[in-house]
């Protein structure tokens, strides 16, 4: 059966790659393998082929088929030739098409911003021709409810962005207070004596028929040797103490209007007071000062806090002992020299005068004032006090005591009175005369309050020999301290002194 079957194969099939049916006879293979130079299967005999019987056929017909048609036969394509690139083909190619897309973008981006354009255009004018026509008739009931709206619109969207109008207003009722003092400094058991300036504000918030009466802090023009005022045209004339409240930390200087020219009179004003009770937290606040003593500055801000209560610094370092109530805080800069100046509403009226000397100099961004509804009452009461001139050495008057201070803090621990605790009565003088005592504590004198022994020392500057005044003390008793007045006809410097 295997060899009919292998019969049947040699016999039904071509032999040597050539179809009976096909009338385009091949060429020999072996003659096609060595023209094409291609690998061949076998070599040129028929014999061969038929006696490899099935295995023989299938390897001829398929190994010349494949090998002739495809590698080296009549429909072999041959593959183009393929060119070496340029080298500036990618480059020309690259640019071209960024000069396209550039072209591209800018026409369109063109396009846009006149669409843009165009549209800001035509709202604009259609707002105009709305803005032109009649209004239209409102219905009566909701006249209430439209103005109500509007209000609340504008009180909502007010932002404070120009105050130029304000400080032109202000600024002239403002003034720099140039303080030049004496200090003394103990080295190694020797006194040494030193002169010092210091610099401030003021406002002005009077004027008399001789007398330009100017507020301020107590501590600008505190152990003043010489005080100098400075006003907006640049004029400076000299002042007098006229009063002061240390406990408040005010006081009210006075200018002889003689010593002004009639340009500085027509260039300055008095400035107007608010009302700092109706203060609200977020409206807008300015301040107006000798900042650093480099002459009249604005910064702006906001009202913090109201009612505010601090402990007052008393150092460098924003430490310190005594209670400040009822403050007014702004993030407004308020700056050495600022002390004493205006702080303002949008209105121009003076809400506040600052302090640089309440919260210290590490802080920043809170500044205080003193609120101008509980300033006004003293400030008027100051005003309406004698000018103090200094007195000449020889004329000064002593009271004939020694004191010590009486802190907050020592008041706190031993239950005593802030003022001047009086240490030794000397005899022959006018303290001795009046009945004080050593224990007593000194708590003002003549409408001064008094808490240290400097204050009373500056305040005897204004004083001659023979003057009386009235002093508070505290007198120690069974049930407590109780408060005594007592007038003192001041003396000459005590013979033990001489």
């Amino acid at each position: 059966m295997n060899d009919n079957y292998d019969q049947n194969l040699n016999e039904g099939l071509p032999v040597n790659g050539n179809d009976p049916n096909n009338n385009e006879a091949p060429e020999n293979n072996n003659n096609q393998s060595r023209q094409d130079g291609d690998r061949t299967q076998a070599d040129s005999g028929n014999g061969a082929n038929r006696q490899e019987g099935y295995r023989g056929m299938y390897s001829n017909t398929y190994a010349n088929d494949y090998g002739n048609v495809y590698r080296s036969g009549p429909y072999v394509q041959k593959q183009p030739e393929k060119k070496p690139p340029k080298k500036n083909s990618h480059f020309l190619r690259k640019t071209a098409v960024a000069v396209s897309m550039g072209l591209f973008f800018g026409f369109f981006a063109g396009v846009a911003f006149y669409a843009v354009g165009s549209v800001s255009d035509y709202m604009t004018t259609s707002q105009q021709e709305i803005i032109t026509q009649e209004p239209a008739e409102i219905p009566q009931e909701s006249v209430a409810d439209s103005s109500e709206a509007i209000t609340a619109q504008q009180s909502v969207t007010t932002v404070v962005t120009d105050v130029t109008e304000v400080v032109d207003k202000v600024m002239p009722s403002v003034v720099s207070i140039n303080n030049t003092f004496v200090t003394q400094e103990d080295y190694f058991g020797q006194t040494l004596e030193s002169e010092q300036t210091g610099s401030g504000s003021g406002i002005i918030v009077g004027e008399s028929d001789s007398e330009l009466l100017i507020a301020t802090n107590y501590h600008v023009v505190e152990s003043a040797d010489e005080l100098t005022v400075q006003f907006i045209d640049g004029k400076e004339a000299q002042a007098q103490m006229k009063g002061s409240d240390s406990g408040m930390d005010l006081a009210v200087i006075a200018v002889q209007l003689a010593d002004l020219e009639d340009s500085t009179k027509a260039a300055i004003s008095v400035a107007t007071l608010g009302d700092s009770d109706a203060l609200k937290v977020g409206e807008p606040a300015i301040a107006i000062g000798n900042a650093l003593g480099y002459g009249q500055s604005v910064t702006t801000g906001v009202i913090s806090a109201v009612n505010r209560s601090i402990v007052d610094a008393t150092s460098t370092t924003g430490t310190g002992s005594e209670s400040v109530t009822s403050l007014i805080q702004t993030d407004a800069a308020i700056n050495p020299g600022n002390s004493g100046g205006a702080l303002l509403n949008v209105k121009g009226e003076v809400i506040g005068i600052n302090s640089n000397k309440i919260g210290g100099e590490v802080i920043e961004g809170m500044g205080y004032a003193i609120p101008i509804s509980s300033a006004k009452p003293i400030i008027e009461d100051l005003m309406t006090k004698t000018t103090k001139v200094k007195v000449d050495e020889a004329q000064k008057a002593y009271l004939g005591i020694s004191g010590v201070d009486v802190s907050a803090e020592v008041a706190t621990t031993y239950g005593m009175p802030e003022g001047v605790y009086v240490a030794q009565v000397y005899e022959g003088t006018g303290a001795e005369s009046a009945g004080l005592v050593k224990g007593d504590i000194i708590t003002s004198f003549d409408g001064l309050s008094v808490n240290t022994m400097e204050q009373l020392q500056d305040a005897l500057q204004y004083y001659a020999a023979g003057d009386s005044v009235e002093v508070v003390i505290q007198q120690g008793s069974p049930t407590g301290y109780q408060e005594k007045k007592i007038t003192i006809v001041l003396g000459g410097k005590p013979a033990q002194f001489e």
